[in-house]
Parts: structure tokens; sequence; C-alpha cells
């Protein structure tokens, strides 16, 4: 088992630049192209148990793999903001790794990964696929959340059924080598993103990390040590000369991106591309997918709610805005709230508070305070908390902060009147609802997130309407009563934009990854969460465990709680989740 040699961190590490060596990058290259045809020969009980032992390694490297990205965002060691590093990092590449060996062991036994899943037909035609919770040990350590996986309509489940499996159903098959271009912020996104491509694309993948996350070449290296020393990955560092070699190799078949919907548009243009010409050619003449962020959304239904109510959703949509310091491509950006909305200052009044009183914590990704500076600039009514370091953005008309992710601690609050009805009626709030759907498909930039808060009540009460608003909203994953984050986190769903954006017009990016059913013809994910934290949840018929959730950032317990469902994640077992609670109910 390695050992944590990081030096305690008291500024995040700058990322480093390294020189372009391509004679390592060929080799590199050449010895991913034999191992992907080894790995087209491979059982699949032969490849489910190499990911079982990917699995396992990255179990012994956890250590040094969070203490590491910690060291790398600037956190103190015993900070309960280590938590996020321990859930969106090793916790997650674990619970991904040890999904897919499962489907793969499932197929192996010439079943599909959907045996025992019920689907149910949405309005619109499509079929939804509950995918957590997948077992009881789920159901308890995520009692109260859901997520269901909607195909995409005209696809029936005997269809979705025998095709679940994806690239793992074309024994024999192998498609090249891919590169994957890491993101800079999570520090899950780069295997995960390796292990769709091998398992649902039969490809091996070439990783260059992002230089902000350089220092952990030689956890990856370690971790991912079975995939390495199979040859169906290597791992490598540099900027963007290193990027632009390995996009133009010839033995180079296809390119994934996690980044900005500009970083793309430079690779697949060129610098300069003029995209919108009428007889424009793309720069890059291979395959690419992407996963490039976005505005995301949070649309707040009024209702009646007790200030209870108010604080938690405030913590709610702060943890949306303030996860990671802001840096992350699902993070809130847009509060959507109704004009004659009784509460709707008490509700801002409450955000603003949370906003004020969270510690200040160090930005740490690149560029953070020029991104603040021209927030502030390009609106003309902005509230600063934390010293100028937080702002909340008051839009009046057309503003920035609809079309632009600004990847930082910037949040804004779109105000719509809508007056149909009373203002306190079942009538209004499902026209506001309807507006707000409206705006957020029309008016804001990307597709990746959504993010929708209703009281208990009022859903159950809109039933129909609310479920074909949900239907409406064009994003590839939706949270009710949660946040978005949570279908990243979840193996079993979907990750990516909503289906149908091009090369040309790439919003929020092409393709799906995580997936760790492997269902085919995914459209988007759909995660829900309790309106109210326990003991309240028993209000409404909403009983879950969690007093608050260990992702929120005002969690006390956060970085105890996030440990001990890594170790969970490791070594699954009945006799861990009593320690996993404890360390809950404390935060």
């Amino acid at each position: 088992m390695t050992t944590d040699i990081s030096p305690t961190a008291t500024e995040p590490i700058r990322p480093v630049a390294y020189p372009l060596d391509t004679t390592r990058l060929d080799s590199a290259v050449a010895s991913l192209g034999s191992g992907i045809r080894q790995w087209a020969s491979l059982s699949l009980s032969e490849r489910a148990r190499l990911l079982e032992r990917t699995h396992e390694s990255i179990a012994l490297n956890v250590a040094r793999w969070t203490r590491t990205a910690t060291d790398i965002k600037g956190l103190h060691p015993d900070s309960q903001l280590t938590g996020e590093e321990w859930l969106s990092g090793p916790y997650a590449a674990l619970t991904g790794f040890s999904t897919v060996a499962t489907s793969i062991r499932a197929l192996a036994r010439d079943c599909s990964p959907l045996d025992g899943v019920d689907p149910r037909e949405t309005a619109g035609g499509r079929l939804t696929w509950k995918v957590l919770p997948t077992d009881l040990r789920e159901a308890i350590l995520f009692h109260g959340f859901s997520a269901d996986v909607w195909t995409r309509p005209g696809f029936d489940a005997e269809t979705v059924r025998a095709e679940a499996g994806l690239g793992a159903k074309h024994l024999g098959t192998e498609s090249g080598v891919s590169l994957v271009l890491g993101a800079g912020n999570i520090t899950s996104i780069g295997p995960l993103d390796v292990l769709t491509e091998l398992v649902a694309h039969n490809r091996a993948s070439i990783l260059k990390i992002n230089p902000t996350l350089a220092p952990l070449l030689s956890v990856y290296r370690e971790a991912l040590g079975p995939l390495i020393e199979a040859n169906l990955l290597r791992v490598v560092q540099g900027g963007a000369e290193v990027g632009e070699y390995l996009c133009d190799h010839p033995d180079i078949s296809h390119v994934h991106i996690t980044g900005s919907a500009d970083t793309h548009d430079r690779i697949v243009w060129g610098a300069g591309g003029n995209r919108s010409a009428p007889d424009a050619e793309p720069k890059l003449t291979k395959p690419i997918t992407s996963e490039l962020g976005g505005v995301s959304p949070v649309i707040v239904v009024p209702g009646r709610w007790s200030k209870a109510d108010l604080k938690y959703q405030a913590e709610n949509v702060a943890t949306m805005r303030l996860h990671n310091a802001g840096h992350n491509c699902i993070a809130a950006q847009v509060v959507v709230v109704d004009a004659r909305w009784p509460q709707r200052e008490e509700f801002l009044d409450a955000l603003a508070a949370v906003l004020d009183r969270i510690p200040y914590r160090a930005a740490w990704y690149p560029g953070s305070q020029r991104r603040i500076e021209k927030a502030a600039a390009d609106h003309d009514h902005v509230e600063s908390f934390s010293n100028g370091h937080r702002q909340l953005v008051t839009i009046a008309g057309e503003a920035e902060v609809e079309t632009t992710e600004y990847f930082d601690t910037v949040l804004g609050v779109k105000t719509i009147r809508t007056d149909v009805g009373a203002a306190d009626t079942l009538e209004h709030r499902a026209a506001f609802l309807r507006d707000a759907v409206d705006y957020a498909n029309d008016r804001l930039t990307g597709t990746l997130g959504a993010n929708v808060i209703i009281a208990p009540d009022d859903r159950k009460n809109l039933g129909e309407q609310f479920d074909s608003e949900i239907e409406r909203l064009r994003y590839g994953s939706i949270a009710i009563n949660a946040w978005t984050g949570l279908a990243f986190l979840a193996s079993t769903a979907t990750w990516g934009a909503f289906p149908g954006h091009t090369l040309e017009d790439v919003q929020s990016g092409i393709g799906v990854v995580h997936n760790g059913l492997l269902i085919p013809h995914t459209e988007r994910t759909v995660v829900s969460g309790p309106f109210r934290p326990f003991p309240r949840s028993i209000v409404g018929g909403e009983f879950a465990l969690f007093p608050k959730p260990p992702w929120f950032v005002t969690a006390r317990s956060a970085a105890r709680t996030g440990r001990a469902l890594t170790a969970f994640s490791a070594a699954p077992s009945w006799a861990k989740l009593p320690g996993i609670f404890l360390s809950a109910f404390q935060a």
C-alpha cells in the first residue's frame, strides 16, 4: 500500500510547463495500438477481471490520491472541504470501475446489465430506467435519493435491454487509440473517461493530464497500473503543444475532451477558424466527443416554505455554486425565481446570508481573479461577498451571466413575472414552471445540467404537469431537490450534454460518459432528493436518512463521511455502514 508523502499545502500548487517529447509520445501511441488488439481477443470474464484488478489498485492509492488533490487545491489536510476530494476523486473512480466490471460479469453470464430493472414510460414516449439505488446497500447509503436514466423516444424496452453492454457486446473488435484530454478540476474525470473509451467503445487511451493536475501523474500511473501494464493506457502531461501533436497524430483514431467550448472549437476549427462560414471545413479530421459545461439553471418553484426550508435550500443552491471553489462545469450559475412569490425576497436574503457566512476558500484554478473581475465589469447590478470573491448578479434584460460560463463563484438571479392565476395558487406555480423551462431552454447557453427545487406537496399536486415540464427541459442531467453533481457521482448514471449538438454548435458537448450499466440510446439522467433533510423529511412523506448530504459545503463532517464512503466503495461491507451513518449524522 502506498503512503501519503505530500507536504502540507498552504497555497494551491501552480501548473508547471513540460517540454514536448515526440519520441516518447510516438512510442506510447504505438504500444497502445498493440494493447487494444490484445483487448479485442479477451473474453468478457478476462475483461472484468482486469477492471477488478484496476479497482483494487485504485483502492491502494486513495490516501495519496486525495492528499495530492488537496495540495493542488490549497486545502488544509484537516479541512472538511477535503470531503469533496474524497468523493469526486477516488470514490467516484472506485464505484465507476466496480459498476462496469459488474456489468461485464453480467454479460459474461449471458445476462443484460438491465435485468431486474423495469422501465417506466413517460408521456413523450421515453423509457426511464431506475439506476439508483440498484441494491439494498445503495438504498440505505443514498436513502431518499434516486436516479433514472432516460432513453430516447422510439426505442422499446426489449431493444434497450438487448443492446445494453455497448462495445462489450462486440468481442473481437477494436476501434484504435483515443486521445483523452483530461479536465483540470475534478480528479476522477480522466480515469472515468478512459474507462468509457475502453469498455463502451473498445479504444485504448492516451490520457493527457491538464497541467493544473500535473502532480497527480505518478498517482494515476500507480492507481491505474493494471491498465498501463496491459498497454491499454498511457498517462502523459504537457501543455497545448502536446495536445496539438497528439490530435494530429496519424495513429490516434478519436479525441475526447473535457473542457470549454472555446478549447473544443480551437481543436476542431483551429485558432481563429470561422466555423459559420458556408465552406468551413474542420481542421480536425477525426471524430471527437466532448463534455464542455455551460450555464446551469436552478428553477425555484414558488410555494409555502418554512424558515428552515428557506435556509436549507439556500445552502443547497450555495453548494451548487461554491463546491470546488466554483470550478465545476456543472456548477449552478442562474437562479430563476418568481416575481410574485411572496417569499422571494426572504429566499434571496437567505441565499445572500449563506454566501456571506460560508468561510472563504482560495480560488485555485488559473484565471480565477480575471474571471471575477470580468463578471463585475459585465454587469451593472452586482452584490459582492467574501471581500469581493463571490458575486450575486441581478439579471436585468440580457446579461453575460446567461451566456458565459464563468467557472467561478458568480451566481446570477433571474426574476420571471408570470401573471397567470393568483400568486399563491397551483395554477400560478404551473405557469411559472412552464415559463422558467422556456427561459432555461431558450436563453441559457449549454445543456449539461438543470436543477429544479419544489416542495413535495406542490410536486404531488402538479402531478403530470410537473412531469411534462421536466420532460421538456433539454438537459443531459436534471436534479429535482438535489444537485446535478449527484448524476456525476452516481456510477450508473449517464453524464454528458443533451443529445443533438454539432461541431458547428457544440454547446455542452457531444457524447456520453460514465453509464456504468452500459445503456444504449440514452438521452438524460434525472436525479431526485428530499426537499427537507432528516428528521423534517418525514413531513410530506419524504423520509430520508441524511440530515445533510455530505457534498454540502456546510456539512461539518464531510471529510470523515467522504473517507468512510471511499473505504466502503473500496471493499463494501455491511459492517462499515454504521460508521458511515455515524459520521453523516454529525454533518
